[in-house]
């Protein structure tokens, strides 16, 4: 049974499922006659094959025949004319972010909407949980089956992504920057505070004693820093020292607005990862969000120390910038793909790094689609230090998996099939998720979150924020208009 989080009102309380159905619990399952995209280190596509989950755990994968002679009383899923995929991994989303859908895309960064509150703001614990279940619903529906969920008092809605089914990591993130209210991300900040700090590291001691490794091992919680320009040097200290304590990775926001880096030079006489690298927070366990104006001496730094970077593609595009990602590469980071927030399709984030980093080499051959596979799989799985588990499917390995229907009018002749699906795919191609070794979609129904009351809710919730808010700051410039109240 699965049990509602704790104190959650009606909305939530609507939304959050009370028993899982039977196809969700595991069971030993052979996918019969199917094609295999393993990501593994040849990038081997296998045609014709059985893959085998027992338990949690992708036990066989070879010849249809001798795997149903081995497991002959085991369920089969007749994988005909399907393809089996890695999940996705996304490394950094927020997924309450989901609120600002339809607006901020279209205001830059940060969003210049002239009001001195959000929308988010305005949303009680339940409405955020809604929210943030609307997220996890896009992500299930679209391939993903891993999320970095990268936001302040994750606690508020953490047992009912739990409950999702999903792999998460919870990365808790602090600031401990004083800032007047309306304060947007890149603004100048002039002081910090000991007692915001202590709260923040107070959240995460709270949110890692209650959540790390739990539902099976299904949760895991990272720290994070906000942001550059709004943590002091205390702060980054104290956050990597979590890491290190805990045998973590860590993240923060950098360099994502030219804001930002006029800041930065301004107040703290050097470029935001120059300011990074002053206080020892550069390293191979960092992931580091963005990186869109990095500079040359930047990219040599984050190269020499490892750091990875998380590459959102799809919002970067919607910012008007693509960040250096080959020269990034090329220095040495590793490099993972993320949403960030509104949309939480990774699906569409694979497509748009791939044709945005093309128009940055100027070369309609580099990347392939496989590269941008490798590093929203395999690539996300080494930023969430989980790469012994998830991130290919190789016999060993988690059971973390979707199944593609490769017979839709957009994908045949399927010539080449990674090609086909990143170029042409839609995330109504996914039948089956498969997390763990449990089907939490299947037949394209999601079995572990009410799809259609958690729409409905979300709707009420987004329509009546947004309204509020333009009623409680008539006066101000907003340069748009959302629809009304229902």
């Amino acid at each position: 049974m699965l049990t509602l989080a704790h104190g959650l009102g009606p909305h939530a309380q609507a939304v959050l499922p009370q028993a899982l159905p039977r196809e969700v619990f595991r069971m030993t399952t052979v996918f019969t006659h199917t094609t295999v995209v393993t990501v593994d280190a040849g990038q081997t596509v296998l045609y014709d094959v059985a893959l085998v989950v027992d338990g949690n755990t992708i036990a066989a994968i070879g010849p249809t025949e001798a795997l149903l002679q081995a497991y002959p009383q085991e369920e089969v899923y007749a994988g005909h004319g399907k393809a089996l995929f890695p999940g996705l991994i996304n490394c950094h989303a927020h997924v309450t972010a989901t609120l600002n859908r339809g607006i901020t895309e279209d205001f830059g960064f940060p969003p210049d909407l002239h009001v001195p509150a959000s929308a988010l703001s305005l949303l009680s614990a339940e409405e955020l949980t809604v929210m943030a279940l609307l997220g996890a619903l896009e992500s299930l529906k679209s391939g993903t089956t891993t999320v970095v969920e990268n936001a302040q008092g994750i606690e508020v809605y953490a047992a009912a992504l739990a409950q999702t089914g999903l792999r998460w990591v919870f990365a808790e993130s602090g600031r401990d920057a004083e800032v007047p209210p309306g304060w947007r991300p890149g603004e100048d900040v002039q002081t910090f505070s000991p007692a915001l700090r202590e709260a923040a590291l107070q959240r995460l001691h709270d949110l890692f004693t209650t959540w790390h490794r739990a539902q099976h091992g299904l949760i895991t919680v990272f720290p994070a820093a906000a942001l550059a320009e709004a943590s002091s040097p205390d702060l980054l200290r104290a956050v990597r020292a979590f890491a290190e304590q805990h045998n973590l990775g860590y993240t923060i926001h950098l360099a994502q607005s030219r804001l930002e880096i006029a800041s930065m030079m301004r107040l703290r006489g050097m470029r935001p990862t120059f300011f990074l690298a002053a206080h020892d927070f550069l390293s191979p366990r960092l992931f580091a969000a963005h990186c869109r104006y990095v500079d040359a001496s930047e990219i040599a730094l984050l190269g020499q120390s490892r750091t990875i970077v998380t590459h959102q593609a799809g919002m970067a595009a919607n910012r008007a910038v693509i960040p250096p990602i080959p020269a990034l590469r090329a220095a040495g980071c590793p490099i993972a793909m993320g949403t960030d927030n509104n949309s939480q399709d990774m699906l569409e984030v694979m497509r748009m790094g791939l044709v945005t980093e093309r128009i940055l080499r100027d070369d309609a051959t580099q990347p392939q689609p496989e590269d941008v596979l490798r590093e929203t799989t395999r690539g996300g799985a080494y930023a969430v230090r989980q790469q012994g588990d998830i991130g290919s499917l190789e016999v060993g390995k988690k059971a973390d998996l979707m199944v593609v229907d490769t017979q839709r009018s957009h994908l045949v002749p399927t010539m080449r099939l990674v090609s086909a699906w990143i170029h042409n795919g839609q995330a109504g191609d996914i039948e089956a998720v498969m997390v763990d070794g449990r089907f939490l979609m299947r037949d394209g129904r999601v079995l572990t979150m009410d799809e259609e009351t958690i729409i409905r809710e979300a709707d009420k919730i987004g329509r009546r924020a947004w309204n509020q808010l333009l009623e409680r700051y008539p006066t101000a410039p907003f340069p748009t208009r959302v629809a009304p109240r229902l």
